[in-house]
This record gives C-alpha cells, structure tokens and sequence, in this order.
C-alpha cells in the first residue's frame, strides 16, 4: 500500500488532481509554433513572394526587351520561346534558357525599376 501513496506523492501535480495534461502539451509545443511562424513570415513567405514575381516577369517577357541573364549578360531578345531565349549582346548571339533571365533593364543596363522611381523624382 505504501507504494501506490507514494507514487501519488511524486506524480505532478495537475495529474494527481486528475486534470487533463493537454495544457501541458501544449505549453511544450508553443517554443516550436512560434519557431515555424517566424520561419514562415521571415524566410518562406518572402522567398515564395520572389519567386512569384520572377515567374511573372519570365511569362511577360517579349521580343526586344532588353534583359540581364543570371551570369551578368545584358543584351536584347532576339527570339523567345518557352524554353529558350536568344540574346543579342553587341555583336554575338547567345542561345540560353528562358530561366536564365535575372530581370529586364534599360538598355543603359539599369533596371527599369530604378529608372521609373529616378524619372518620378524629377
């Protein structure tokens, strides 16, 4: 008998009183949900944001645009299909892929973006 009284004695205490441990659950896992939500708002919800826009702005590219590749090239599109972009810089023609396209710029190399707000200024 004196085993069962004191296995009461060292249980916790909601447990003994024969409330619910669900609260303590929770309590547990709260460090971990608010983990996840500053994850989603600082990491994963700007990086989906990103990746919508580049989508976008790959499906309204159209020929003569001129365009910066991810290595660097600036040049103007010759041709464009689904997959495929051909990009005149200066004198050659390069033949790349569609996904390749960083942003369209100004044919000064600038982005338009940059120069829409510079003009807006003025």
């Amino acid at each position: 008998m004196s085993l069962v009284t004191e296995a009461f004695a060292m249980a916790p205490q909601g447990a003994a009183a024969g409330q619910p441990a669900g609260s303590d659950m929770l309590l547990q896992f709260l460090p971990l949900i608010l983990m996840f939500v500053i994850f989603w708002f600082l990491l994963i919800r700007p990086q989906q944001k990103r990746q919508k826009a580049h989508k976008q702005m790959l499906s309204e590219l159209k020929k003569g645009d001129w365009i910066m590749t991810s290595a660097g090239f600036i040049g103007r599109i010759m041709e464009i299909s689904d997959t495929e972009v051909v990009l005149e810089c200066g004198t050659a023609q390069l033949r790349m892929s569609r996904a390749a396209v960083a942003g369209v710029t100004g044919k000064d190399g600038k982005s338009l973006d940059a120069s829409a707000s510079a003009s807006d200024k003025k």
